[in-house]
C-alpha cells in the first residue's frame, strides 16, 4: 500500500492509502480529489487526470510512454516537466509518501 498526498493549488491536501496495483487516478477519484476526473476510466484516452509529480518523486513515478506523452499535450493546464497522467502511475510500496500537485483548470 502507498500513502499518497494530493496537494491543491489553494493549499488544501488530501492524503489516502492506495492499494498496490491501483492507478493513482483511481485512488484520487475514490477519495474525491478535486480536478482529477478520469473521464476515460484510465484508458489513456483523455487527459482529465493530469497532475504534477513533486520533483523529489518524479524519477520514481515511472516512464512516460509515447501515448501518455501525446495525451499530456492535451491537458487543460499547460504541461510542465513533471506532468503525468495519474492513471499511468501505479501504486506500489516504492511510492509510499508520493506527493502529487493537482492543477486547477483555468
Amino acid at each position: 500500500m502507498a500513502h499518497i498526498t494530493w496537494k491543491m493549488e489553494d493549499g488544501c491536501e488530501i492524503s489516502a492509502d492506495v492499494k498496490n496495483g491501483l492507478n493513482l487516478m483511481e485512488g484520487a477519484t475514490a477519495n474525491n480529489v478535486p480536478h482529477v476526473e478520469g473521464e476515460c476510466g484510465g484508458c489513456l484516452s483523455c487527459a482529465t487526470c493530469h497532475v504534477f509529480v513533486d520533483s523529489s518523486w518524479f524519477e520514481k513515478s515511472g516512464e512516460i510512454d509515447d501515448i501518455e506523452d501525446t495525451m499530456l499535450e492535451m491537458t487543460d493546464v499547460e504541461r510542465e516537466e513533471n506532468s503525468r497522467l495519474s492513471c499511468q502511475i501505479i501504486a506500489s510500496e516504492e511510492l509510499d509518501g508520493l506527493i502529487l500537485h493537482v492543477p486547477e483548470p483555468e
